[in-house]
């Protein structure tokens, strides 16, 4: 039983995006590994910025810096 769990940025993820992002993570564990869809589980977790850090800096600051 595959448990997949993908992090993304709170901010702009589509539902539709998000819709293909299982798509294509089931059909790609069905492609490589012959993973049963019917067991494969794929979960989205949305962080805000200010709970993301690259580099030391949260991301919500790094964005500001990058737009400066």
């Amino acid at each position: 039983m595959p448990f997949v769990q993908i992090d993304v940025t709170k901010d702009g993820v589509t539902r539709e995006q998000k819709a293909q992002l299982i798509s294509g993570v089931t059909k790609l564990l069905l492609d490589v590994l012959q993973k049963d869809p019917d067991l494969t589980h794929v979960i989205i977790r949305e962080v805000e910025t200010d709970n993301w850090g690259l580099s030391g800096i949260q991301v919500t600051e790094k964005r500001k810096q990058s737009k400066a």
